[in-house]
């Protein structure tokens, strides 16, 4: 049986956020998230205002940026937000209740009010909820895209109606390839009660899982309403995962006339360490992604003082001499950090080695392309978007801006 490799993004981070969902449509989504900011006061502006806005004005903002609301207390009302959106209402409104209680108790009765309120919105909130999606059991979504005999499969994991997991797979095609994935991963995984999928299973195949939970399990295949909408959802998350950084690969490999796609990125810089050490960086992207398991740190050995040019050649000697050696794929592109003079050491290393790689430089204060035997930069047009290839780590290249606006 093939093996079948993925990844598991539960509590998935982005740009210091999370996702909550899933939300069956953009319009309960947005209502969800405006009921859930009103009610806990929450700031809608990305970068902290001097001065307070009208949403603190009209009591829809609880006015940070004033300070007049505490580090601790925004934080709380953060956490009781994100609680919502995780899907648990009751066991916040019955926390809340309790210290409005208290607070009443005390004769804090300004406070009390301002809790009251807040929990009044949200079991308007839940009753709706329950309204449009009542599950008592958990369901396992599952759609794919088959692409040059390759299988791109995403599963969302729903608890209750909440998203609790993510997961995609990347793996050979054959002829029952979502057969045997079902075995392999329900022989490792729990079956969930229901499973819904954009095709019918054979009856052999709903009795193994049934086996393996040990109650039934419903296979469903939705032709229309919510649980098509999820699957719809799954397929495009498909879609944007996988193929939204290969069109930007593509656009890239259009943009530098590149012979083939860019599937592997190499990258590298050079660091200075309190002025004494010399450190070389190299990140590697593959499928437009970082591919964490391939970077590399090189310590400078054979360049005594601070230069640039001579450490870039070190470093890019020592990485594709060392791939030669093991008989190693070269990547598809190369990109050495600075301008002419760090693309030249670069150039003159790999022509040493016989090694013909399509290679360029980026000048990031400009943010100028140099390849190898045009001395002025690429022409590119600053007001389009540009490819972002970024990793975040502690070395000094925590990202590369790639433009693909290059003639």
């Amino acid at each position: 049986m093939k093996s079948f490799q993925g990844s598991s993004s539960p509590g998935k981070k982005a740009d210091g956020g999370s996702f909550f969902g899933p939300f069956v449509s953009a319009k309960e989504r947005d209502y969800i998230f405006e009921v859930v900011r009103k009610t806990f006061q929450l700031r809608t502006c990305k970068k902290m205002p001097k001065r307070a806005c009208l949403r603190y004005h009209i009591a829809a903002c609880s006015g940070p940026c004033i300070g007049a609301i505490s580090a601790e207390d925004y934080a709380e009302k953060v956490k009781k937000a994100a609680s919502v959106l995780k899907g648990n209402i009751r066991e916040l409104i019955e926390s809340m209740e309790k210290e409005m209680r208290e607070l009443a108790s005390r004769q804090q009765f300004e406070q009390a009010m301002v809790l009251r309120d807040e929990i009044a919105a949200l079991e308007y909130l839940q009753e709706k909820q329950n309204m449009e999606r009542q599950k008592k059991h958990n369901e396992d979504i599952l759609n794919y895209i088959v692409r040059d005999d390759t299988v791109y499969l995403m599963l969302f994991k729903v608890y209750k109606g909440t998203l609790e997991d993510k997961q995609d797979y990347v793996f050979a095609f054959g002829e029952n390839f979502l057969e045997e994935f079902l075995v392999q991963y329900y022989s490792e995984n729990e079956p969930p009660e229901e499973l819904i999928l954009p095709e019918p299973l054979e009856e052999s195949l709903v009795d193994f899982l049934s086996h393996v939970k040990g109650t039934k399990v419903k296979v469903t295949v939705p032709k229309q309403g919510e649980k098509k909408e999820l699957l719809a959802l799954a397929l495009k998350n498909v879609e944007i995962g996988f193929f939204g950084d290969r069109k930007k690969l593509e656009a890239l490999q259009s943009k530098l006339s590149l012979p083939k796609l860019p599937n592997v990125i190499e990258c590298f810089d050079i660091s200075h360490l309190s002025g004494t050490a010399t450190v070389g960086s190299m990140v590697q992207f593959r499928g437009g992604r970082p591919d964490k398991h391939n970077y590399r740190r090189f310590k400078i050995e054979s360049v005594e003082g601070i230069d640039d040019f001579a450490s870039i050649a070190e470093v890019v000697r020592r990485r594709y001499s060392r791939l030669l050696e093991d008989k190693h794929d070269l990547p598809d592109l190369i990109i050495i950090d600075g301008g002419k003079g760090q693309l030249s050491s670069a150039f003159q290393e790999l022509r040493k080695l016989k090694i013909r790689v399509p290679l360029i430089s980026i000048a990031k204060r400009e943010e100028e392309i140099y390849v190898p035997g045009i001395k002025s930069p690429l022409p590119i047009k600053k007001t389009r978007k540009p490819l972002f290839l970024s990793r975040k780590s502690g070395t000094k290249l925590t990202g590369l801006q790639l433009p693909i606006t290059a003639c």
